[in-house]
């Protein structure tokens, strides 16, 4: 059978005591766009000004078939579908239902899957970009389909694809309390020549997602120094993440590189393509994660370093694959 015969079209003044079978928009430019009726509402004698003002002079009556789903119902199994671990979903609304965080984290998407599923004819999966900073109640993704009604088979080929993946199509994972190691080079800043201002930043941006600078120590530029102070904080202080800022140049008196590697690091990666924040070095000292963050992290609102953090904070281990891929799309300024 054919969408269009499940449907009885209908004038709206002989609608009068019928059901609506979908919601009905109402568009004031610059004001107000929403339901101004919605599925199942029983056309009353007074709604028909209201429906005519919106354009409408006909509304659908709907006999729906096996095999087929109304909007609302295929969007909600959509959504139930691809969402993971700490996510909500949201009530139909004009055939739509929206995903949303339940928690502060990370979001996840697998954007093979979403792919895969937006190639269905008539299905729609919109999300945001994976490793996206998100907030209770934010949207992570809409799903719907474009006409009134569509087939069920349809909605069980999302259904089949998101049950096959090899993780949730959407999640959101939490960000770990991390105790964070900060050594901060720089002969002077440690003689007391300038004033530090690397710590507040990192701190704030530390803070921002759950975790805490747990002591911040100067050091001149200096390799053996910077060395004991990296083993300070990994053998002493046990930190989960040790940073250590500036001096990530090619200058000669620039020793931060080498005096990680010199701690016995392993180097994922020593420069990342993306601007602002090449001169990153990402490397690891065991499972502990350890950075050498260059000066623009002082000074630019979004760097490699805003990118890289909140995959570590959710106890994400970073590959020279995540270095690599951050190319693309990774020119923020410089």
């Amino acid at each position: 059978m054919k969408p269009e015969a499940m449907l009885r079209e209908v004038r709206v003044e002989e609608a009068i005591g019928l059901v609506l079978a979908h919601d009905l928009t109402q568009i004031i430019p610059g004001q107000f766009k929403g339901r101004l009726f919605t599925k199942g509402h029983i056309v009353r004698e007074e709604d028909i000004p209201a429906l005519l003002n919106i354009g409408k002079e006909h509304i659908y009556v709907l006999d729906l078939q096996p095999g087929w789903l109304h909007e609302d119902e295929a969007a909600l199994r959509m959504a139930k579908a691809v969402a993971g671990p700490n996510l909500e979903l949201t009530a139909p609304h004009e055939g739509k239902i929206n995903v949303k965080a339940a928690i502060h984290g990370l979001a996840k998407i697998d954007k093979t899957a979403v792919d895969a599923i937006n190639a269905i004819e008539q299905i729609v999966l919109a999300t945001i970009k994976t490793n996206t900073v998100v907030k209770p109640g934010q949207s992570l993704s809409g799903t719907r389909v474009i006409p009134l009604v569509v087939e069920e088979a349809k909605v069980g080929q999302v259904e089949s694809l998101a049950a096959g993946a090899s993780a949730s199509v959407i999640e959101v994972k939490p960000f770990r309390s991390l105790r964070v190691g900060l050594i901060t080079t720089g002969s002077e800043v440690f003689k007391g020549r300038i004033q530090d201002k690397f710590g507040p930043i990192v701190r704030d941006k530390i803070a921002a997602l759950g975790s805490e600078v747990i002591e911040q120590r100067l050091a001149p530029d200096e390799s053996d120094t910077i060395v004991r102070e990296i083993r300070y904080f990994l053998e002493e202080q046990k930190a989960d993440l040790i940073l250590v800022t500036g001096g990530m140049s090619v200058d000669p008196d620039d020793r931060t590189p080498g005096a990680i590697k010199q701690a016995g690091a392993r180097i994922v990666s020593y420069g990342t393509p993306m601007l602002p924040g090449s001169m990153l070095l990402i490397g690891y000292l065991g499972e502990v994660p350890i950075m050498g963050l260059p000066g623009c992290v002082m000074h630019d609102p979004y760097t490699t370093f805003d990118v890289l953090l909140p995959r570590i904070c959710a106890g994400e281990t970073i590959v020279r694959a995540d270095i690599t891929e951050m190319g693309y799309g990774g020119l923020y300024g410089c």
